[in-house]
């Protein structure tokens, strides 16, 4: 199991035995509205967007210590015991479990204390749950939150795992969908036949359904607006959450040649100056941070794509949106906001890398990932998708687009 090279990160999470949900994560599936003709492109000097999701580590876990951000350095355990948060491995010996179930037991209906109950959050005697890492563990993470922003109050959207939460970053809603896909290895339309998603109703009726949607995702608004998107992805689909394959109209049309590409055409588009108006960016397995893998190696992954940015034409104008797709099974200490029946999830690591970010500054307004679509509706004027994303705040707290352009910060 220590050899990732030979088992694939999603067989891997079988493993650790990820139970099913139960409850909604999208609160709306209607149909696009309508999108503002006001102008080609938006308001702001934002020409490009660019969205990079790791996995798996809460801010606790990543920043509990950062000065005067709001974190932890302690957690509580289920007995009631209050521990302190120790220091994590690089790379831990196994995966945490993160699922719906594992989110609720961590919860604890807000008392924040369970998880050391989650699968593998007390490993050997070894409360793993209860681990975080300082500025010697992530020094490139912690010099972006020191010269660019970071956010404290930015939580995931589903109160669970990887799948329904890359949703959200596309379309501000999973279509119900509250767990990953059981049983195979394939997440989206090119899951095996029979393969079932659990989703919750609106009126809160649970069931199980195909996971491949048709919704709006903000690629079709920008589609109508005559914008220009990117998903850079691995190209297997068993290493890997490609939210795009899940979107049916996208998957079964030629934007899936297109527009979904290969994660390593990042660096050559932006060195060349052609990144499109919003990338998506998902790493390679081996760099996405996901445990038992090192976090040093998935920085040092990052700070690639920030120095090519940094070094190309596109600095300027460019907004880097990087988070954390969920808590995978990391102590944090604030309760997230229950806003519908399986979100918001637990607080995840985010920053804003730009020369227009607000320098130095920790931005506490409440976020999840359905704000990543709103920031793109907001920053291209592309109307609105649906009830999440208009409710959602924007991150436009972030910013100051008056501000003197700040330099790129280079390793």
């Amino acid at each position: 199991m220590q050899k990732r090279s030979s088992l694939s990160r999603r067989s891997f999470l079988r493993r650790m035995g990820l139970g099913a949900l139960a409850v909604w994560g999208s609160s709306w599936m209607g149909p696009l509205l309508e999108a503002n003709e006001s102008a080609a492109a938006g308001s702001t000097p934002i020409e490009h967007v660019i969205i990079i999701v790791k996995e798996n580590h809460t801010f606790d876990n990543y920043f509990g210590k950062f000065p005067g951000a709001d974190g932890a350095t302690s957690g509580r355990l289920s007995n009631g015991k209050e521990v302190p948060l120790t220091k994590a491995l690089d790379a831990l010996p196994v995966d945490l479990g993160h699922s719906h179930a594992d989110a609720l037991k961590a919860f604890d209906g807000g008392k924040m204390d369970g998880f050391d109950l989650v699968e593998n959050g007390t490993y050997q005697g070894y409360h793993l749950g209860y681990t975080q890492y300082d500025e010697s563990s992530l020094p490139h993470y912690w010099a972006y939150a020191k010269a660019f922003t970071l956010c404290d109050h930015y939580f995931t959207s589903v109160l669970g795992p990887s799948f329904p939460n890359h949703l959200h970053t596309i379309a501000a809603q999973s279509g119900g969908g509250s767990d990953n896909p059981e049983g195979t290895l394939f997440w989206g339309c090119d899951s095996p036949k029979g393969t079932l998603m659990p989703i919750v109703t609106p009126p809160g009726e649970t069931h199980k359904v195909f996971p491949c949607f048709d919704f709006q995702t903000a690629a079709d608004l920008l589609n109508l607006k005559g914008l220009s998107w990117k998903m850079y992805a691995p190209q297997d689909p068993t290493v890997s959450v490609n939210p795009f394959d899940a979107i049916k109209h996208i998957r079964e049309s030629d934007q899936w040649t297109t527009n979904v590409v290969s994660t390593r055409d990042f660096i050559r588009d932006a060195s060349q100056g052609t990144l499109p108006n919003v990338s998506w960016y998902i790493p390679e397995t081996f760099f996405d941070e996901h445990p038992p893998l090192s976090v040093s190696q998935g920085e040092q992954d990052t700070v690639q794509l920030i120095n090519t940015l940094g070094k190309s034409s596109l600095w300027n104008k460019t907004a880097v949106l990087l988070t954390w797709d969920d808590f995978g099974g990391f102590y944090d200490h604030v309760p997230p906001p229950q806003i519908d029946a399986i979100g918001l999830g637990f607080r995840v690591p985010t920053l804003v890398i730009s020369p227009f970010a607000k320098p130095g500054f920790i931005c506490s307004t409440q976020f999840e990932h359905s704000s990543l679509v709103k920031f793109i509706e907001v920053n291209f004027e592309l109307g609105s998708l649906g009830q999440r994303d208009v409710g959602a705040n924007d991150m436009t707290d972030c910013f100051d687009f008056n501000q003197k352009p700040l330099p790129p910060l280079l390793f």
